[in-house]
């Protein structure tokens, strides 16, 4: 699905997709205990479609991050800065 010559990329387009709730499988990386290298990210094919389009979006810089999100439970994950 997306295939990147940077782990430290391929960390940052896990963790934008799964923000999303989109599930993600990163592989590659290379040996060793700090991983390099190239690097490809999987999702289900159900989600394939929503995470082409984040992505799209992200590289043309026309996405934006939502100021205020709540989780599960309803609690706010990212609660708006008072003046």
């Amino acid at each position: 699905m997306f295939w990147t010559q940077s782990w430290v990329e391929g960390e940052l387009v896990k963790g934008r997709l799964e923000a999303e709730g989109i599930p993600v499988d990163l592989k590659g990386g290379g040996e060793g205990p700090y991983p390099t290298g190239p690097t490809e990210l999987f999702v289900p094919s159900s989600f394939e479609t929503q995470a082409r389009g984040i992505l799209e979006q992200v590289e043309s810089g026309s996405y934006e991050v939502p100021e205020r999100r709540e989780d599960d439970a309803g609690r706010v994950q990212n609660p708006e800065r008072p003046d």
